[in-house]
């Protein structure tokens, strides 16, 4: 009887982990000269673009009217302060006798700020023409009292960190309007009367860009019974004026014209947006190379090749997402740092304050704009391995991504929000560092939009490969 031994050949059999399969499609990646060609192709419009937007932006944002002055871009802090320093607790009284209705959001009243410099807390009670008497402070905050407009006392009253504000008819009969929280408030603030008013502004969106214009509109107030009541006895300083208006060192009543306005901006120049903006070129040649790197091993027959390799098609095309969004997060990771040490000096001219890396949100662009790039490779791939077909998913994925930024400035507003917040270009979100008029999403908001595209995208992508005859 003769007993049959087994074959058993002495080759190791090949690895098929998903760690080689990451470095088989590295060495793919790599190996084609034409796709490394494309990714410094999308780094160099990245860079190139946002110098050109930035140099072009750069005299726009100038700024330094006094508004704008070593504070966000998307703050203002102007008008006419009439103050004189209160230590310790104590209460603000004035009338405002009259008020040019020349603007709904004109203001007249009472202001307790940390410092004079602009930027600083503030709590300011206020009559404006058109939305009644408002508590605001620190640019953010705005606590709505009744409707009434001048003449009409008010009242404001430190305790501690605390500021709160009260209103009357007749100086006798006093009603809360609100009380607020300022942060870093000394033993010492500034105290007095202020009048302030937002530029009259002309915004004319047009297909590819805005226009926005604005022109100076006076504010001009009048008070009386002005004074300031210390909780302790004091020796109150004379007041002074934050512009070159002169006034009595012992006045009880102030007539104020004042240019500019104090509060929250919705028309500011976001630099880091801009600067980054070049991006928006660079995502087009990475929009390619995801889909080129799928398509052209179909368009070869390669693609049967590598899945009788390796059997399990979805780890092929996860691993292949994989290789290609890191190098095109590490391409978008250079080209967001390299356009913004460039261009940066080039907008951050003028008084606003500059765009800086120190600030977390602009660090987050920057590091943002790369993962959107990278995202952005990994959904073209997978459209690409839904259609299999070239010009379909290249044109597919612009469209979604581009069109809606484009086309945007020449909707209506709301429809243009809409647009932006719904479809894959909610992922440029992630650049933006300031909250605008036209706003759609936020930033970490809109990038998971863009995610949750992509993973869908993906697995249909997988589940389909999964199912393709050769």
């Amino acid at each position: 009887m003769v007993t049959m031994t087994p074959y058993r050949s002495t080759v190791e059999s090949a690895r098929d982990g998903f760690p080689q399969l990451l470095l088989a499609e590295w060495t793919k990646l790599r190996s084609v000269p034409r796709w490394g060609l494309t990714m410094l192709a999308a780094a160099a419009a990245t860079v190139l673009v946002g110098m050109l937007l930035a140099s072009g932006a750069g005299a726009q944002s100038a700024g330094g009217d006094g508004s704008t002055a070593g504070i966000s871009p998307q703050f203002r802090d102007a008008g006419s302060y009439v103050h004189r320093p209160l230590t310790g607790d104590g209460s603000l009284v004035a009338r405002v006798a009259t008020q040019e209705r020349n603007d709904p959001w004109a203001k007249a009243g009472l202001m307790m700020r940390v410092s004079a410099q602009p930027g600083s807390p503030y709590a300011a009670l206020m009559i404006t023409p058109g939305h009644g008497v408002r508590l605001q402070s620190n640019f953010v905050t705005d606590l709505p009292g009744t409707d009434s407009g001048a003449p009409r006392w008010l009242k404001l009253t430190r305790t501690g960190s605390s500021v709160t504000g009260y209103e009357s008819a007749d100086g006798a009969s006093w009603s809360k309007v609100g009380t607020v929280t300022l942060e870093g408030m000394g033993s010492t603030v500034e105290t007095g009367v202020f009048v302030a008013s937002p530029d009259a502004l002309k915004l004319l969106r047009q297909f590819g860009g805005e226009d926005i214009s604005e022109t100076t509109n006076l504010g001009k107030a009048s008070f009386d019974n002005v004074k300031v009541e210390p909780a302790r006895p004091q020796q109150l300083a004379p007041w002074k004026s934050n512009g070159n208006t002169a006034v009595d060192p012992n006045a009880t009543t102030f007539s104020l014209v004042g240019a500019g306005d104090i509060g929250f901006y919705q028309f500011a120049t976001d630099k880091t947006k801009t600067i980054l903006s070049g991006a928006m070129i660079g995502v087009m040649a990475l929009v390619a190379l995801g889909v080129l790197f799928v398509t052209t091993e179909y368009q070869q027959g390669l693609i049967w090749t590598t899945f009788t390799a390796s059997p399990r098609r979805g780890r092929v095309l996860a691993a292949r997402a994989i290789v290609l969004g890191g190098a095109a997060f590490v391409v978008g990771l250079v080209a967001s740092f390299a356009v913004f040490l460039i261009a940066a000096p080039m907008i951050n001219q003028g008084k606003a304050a500059a765009a800086s890396l120190s600030d977390p949100q602009v660090l987050r662009g920057v590091v943002g704009t790369a993962a959107l790039m990278g995202v952005v490779a990994v959904f073209s791939l997978a459209v690409a391995a839904i259609v299999r077909r070239s010009t379909v998913a290249i044109t597919t994925v612009l469209l979604l991504l581009l069109v809606p930024l484009v086309a945007s400035t020449a909707l209506p507003l709301t429809v243009a929000k809409w647009l932006e917040a719904v479809t894959p270009a909610a992922g440029f979100a992630i650049q933006q560092t300031i909250m605008r008029y036209d706003t759609a999403i936020g930033p970490w908001s809109g990038f998971a939009v863009l995610c949750a595209y992509t993973a869908v995208a993906l697995g249909v992508a997988i589940w389909r490969v999964g199912r393709q005859e050769a």
